[in-house]
């Protein structure tokens, strides 16, 4: 996925603690350098999490996903969704550096959760996959901003 074409947004989706009473926010903004992620969060009312979402399949026999992005030195969350157990969600973590890094992840670094729960859950397969996103959580109070640029599965 090249988040610098244009209109990669559209196929991009907000999701919020406000879905769970929390007042975080955030927005998508597409630059000439890739998809800005950005908000603030908030813990008020329970609240804490901000993310952003977008269908994806990936090629049958991915062994490994690449995403390169920049951020703001938070700790961030890359997270999948598959088909076979919709409801759990398969994260693994990053620090976004500054600077332009790619990020490398194979399946086995994936951790399986339901609600940010962890939880025994059938492995990761990447060819099951229907959806990835990027989650920010953590008790990150404040500000936050991560630009994506390129999400590639080899």
């Amino acid at each position: 996925m090249d988040f610098t074409k244009p209109n990669t947004m559209r196929n991009c989706w907000i999701v919020n603690d406000d879905v769970m009473g929390g007042v975080s926010q955030s927005k998508l903004r597409e630059d000439v350098d890739g998809l800005l992620f950005e908000g603030h969060i908030s813990l008020e009312n329970n609240g804490g999490f901000a993310s952003m979402r977008s269908s994806l399949q990936l090629p049958q026999g991915t062994q490994l996903l690449a995403l390169v992005a920049k951020g703001d030195g938070k700790r961030y969350r890359l997270i999948l969704r598959t088909k076979l157990v919709p409801q759990v969600t398969y994260g693994a973590d990053f620090i976004a550096q500054p600077a332009w890094q790619t990020y490398q992840f194979n399946a086995g670094q994936f951790k399986s959760t339901v609600r940010g729960r962890a939880i025994n859950a059938p492995a990761l397969s990447f060819s099951d996959v229907t959806e990835f996103g990027i989650l920010i959580a953590n008790n990150q109070a404040g500000s936050f901003a991560i630009q994506l640029k390129m999400l590639q599965s080899d």
